[in-house]
């Protein structure tokens, strides 16, 4: 069993690498307390948003949310691979794959260079 020193600090000097995660459930009970909606309303309403999100996305289409950012769909071409373990080379095919670009507006607020909307409340 490993002990601590006396002169080592208590909480270590790197802050923690865990962020915490929204879920679709923490969402909907946002929609409940700010808007009013009753708890399967704020659900539906969350679960269809994210619903439109994945159909536009699935068809190829680009998914804009101002203020916030971009989802895209971009096509990467087949490439050659390695298998790391073996040094085997794999054809890697073509595919498509979802980016997100944060807004200018969202990138500020991250940074704290604008106020946010609880600063005005």
């Amino acid at each position: 069993m490993a002990t601590r020193r006396p002169d080592a600090p208590a909480s270590p000097a790197l802050p923690s690498l865990e962020t915490p995660t929204l879920t679709k459930a923490e969402l909907a009970d946002l929609l409940f307390e700010r808007l009013g909606l009753n708890k399967r309303e704020s659900k539906d309403m969350v679960e269809a948003f994210f619903e439109i999100v994945h159909g536009s996305l699935s068809v190829g289409t680009d998914v804009k949310l101002s203020g916030f950012g971009n989802f895209t769909i971009r096509r990467k071409a087949p490439r050659p691979g390695r298998n790391p373990r073996t040094g085997e080379s794999i054809p890697i095919k073509a595919r498509h794959v979802v980016t997100f670009h944060a807004s200018q507006k969202l990138k500020a607020q991250v940074q704290g260079d604008t106020p946010s909307k609880e600063d005005f409340e």
